[in-house]
């Protein structure tokens, strides 16, 4: 068997995308555009923002990095004339499109892909309820009327079922009525959502756990009306291979650690060391997006409604493991511009030590600096920063803390489908990954597309690098000579009656 057979089944189609403007919208609108020239066209749903028309926004997009090799290969004109802005919004009614734009989605589009999501974990119930669950619901109702659909994908979660241990690709019962939470969000008052929010969640963590178990009932419910399918990806991280190796556009996840611990800023966690989250690089996210659907439309296998996109089954890599080998590239390969601290700390799995760290070497350096700024005529900082940390780090604790698994049948049985030609161009596995390359490669990257810190500025990185390393050790053997100090003298007056100064 050899061919690629995966490209050609996507002539013609038109693809209508939500969350096109997010991380995971923008490698998969990159994806298409680059590998896939008879692809009918992209069509985003793109809220206005800041007064700028929908299509207008398409050549901000476009600026971003990620589309360079694109742009240049077949033009911003090849880009513009394939992917198209229809103007709406997931949180609202309707999805607030127009009667003519739903009337053209219902009439041309073959496959969808639902994105859009808000993934803090902190939102307000109200808010994720209307965008997560209404808005899917909104989406499948769309979805319905489409005439010539194929094929219908939910970006869901592998982190919704938190009580699964062991997340089999099987349909679980939601927390409660999808149905009535929608209806109390629609008229009950921000407030009132707010006062019972802990009551509704229970034991579910957050909003965004709770409202996306939600939404993934209502895609199984569709099943039996619409071809749909269910993804359930597990942390997705920055870009592999490809298009850029390490490249993101945020900080979440291992990204915001890395830099947060190479900045200095981040000095102790409250976490189980040799615990492990499951990571997945974006690109081969993309790549079971577009693989998955081929093995539905053109391969006709209709009997797979649910993937699970996940690594852990094959590299284990735990949270020690991140910090520590994120610690080595930032001390000796690709220091950071303005480190406050020299990168150290540990992990703590005890939250009075934890704590104790915390309001050491976080916050106690976060008001001395803040004052020695202010002095200065500098606005403060660090206060924000620290605060900024520490409400991430009580949404961040839960995952660190608890370890699952998850069975990934359907993506073995799809690796087994493709051909050679296929797997090279729409890889889907993490064989041959060198761990240490890559989150080389995310520290380079957020480097330079993130913190706007340019190569020509490493030699002063490591200057300034060399400098916080002695500052780092002149300070802690002046802490431990005034522990030395003040300790043993206790100690000598208990014991002996007299201290140093006697």
């Amino acid at each position: 068997m050899s061919g690629d057979r995966i490209t050609p089944s996507f002539d013609g189609k038109i693809i209508f995308l939500t969350g096109g403007s997010g991380f995971l919208g923008k490698v998969i609108i990159e994806k298409f555009l680059r590998c896939m020239p008879n692809l009918g066209g992209i069509w985003l749903l793109v809220r206005t923002k800041k007064g700028i028309d929908p299509q207008e926004r398409l050549p901000v997009i476009f600026q971003n990095v990620i589309f360079d090799s694109v742009k240049k290969e077949r033009g911003l004109d090849y880009m513009m004339k394939k992917v198209r802005a229809i103007p709406g919004d997931c949180s609202l009614l309707e999805l607030g499109m127009s009667k003519e734009d739903r009337e053209l989605v219902a009439n041309n589009v073959n496959i969808i892909y639902h994105c859009a999501a808000t993934i803090r974990f902190d939102e307000p119930l109200k808010r994720a309820a209307l965008l997560n669950t209404r808005g899917t619901k909104l989406m499948i109702d769309l979805a319905k009327e489409c005439k010539k659909l194929e094929f219908f994908g939910y970006m869901g979660t592998a982190y919704c079922h938190l009580n699964e241990k062991l997340l089999l690709e099987k349909e679980y019962p939601p927390p409660t009525d999808p149905y009535k939470v929608i209806s109390a969000c629609e008229w009950l008052d921000d407030d009132v959502i707010d006062s019972i929010t802990p009551k509704i969640l229970g034991d579910i963590p957050n909003t965004y756990a709770f409202t996306k178990a939600l939404s993934e009932s209502l895609v199984m419910e569709s099943m039996k009306d619409i071809p749909s399918v269910v993804y359930r990806p597990s942390i997705i991280i920055p870009c592999w291979n490809e298009p850029i190796p390490g490249w993101t556009d945020n900080i979440n996840g291992p990204t915001g650690l890395l830099i947060g611990a190479g900045k200095g800023v981040i000095r102790t966690m409250y976490c189980k060391q040799d615990g492990y989250g499951d990571f997945l690089p974006v690109d081969l996210a993309v790549n079971g997006i577009i693989t998955s659907t081929w093995n539905f439309i053109g391969n006709k296998d209709h009997s797979k409604r649910i993937w699970h996109m996940v690594s852990s089954a094959e590299i284990k890599l735990s949270w020690q493991e991140i910090v520590d080998l994120g610690r080595w590239i930032v001390k000796n390969k690709l220091p950071l511009n303005g480190v406050l601290w020299y990168p150290g700390g540990s992990m703590k799995s005890s939250r009075l030590h934890h704590n104790i760290a915390c309001f050491l070497y976080h916050w106690v350096p976060a008001y001395i600096i803040d004052a020695l700024l202010f002095v200065l005529g500098y606005p403060p900082v660090l206060k924000r920063v620290q605060t900024r940390i520490q409400n991430g780090f009580e949404v961040f604790e839960y995952y660190t803390n608890h370890v699952w698994d998850f069975d990934n049948k359907n993506v073995l049985y799809l690796r087994a489908k493709l051909t050679e030609e296929e797997t090279a161009k729409y890889k889907i596995d993490g064989h041959n990954v060198d761990i240490q390359e890559y989150f080389l490669n995310c520290v380079r990257a957020a480097r330079l597309f993130i913190l706007k810190e340019t190569d020509d500025t490493i030699p002063a990185a490591r200057r300034h690098m060399k400098i916080m390393w002695f500052v780092d050790k002149f300070c802690k053997t002046t802490f431990m000579l005034l522990m030395i100090y003040f300790v043993g003298g206790w100690i000598m007056r208990m014991l002996f009656g007299y201290s140093w100064n006697d």
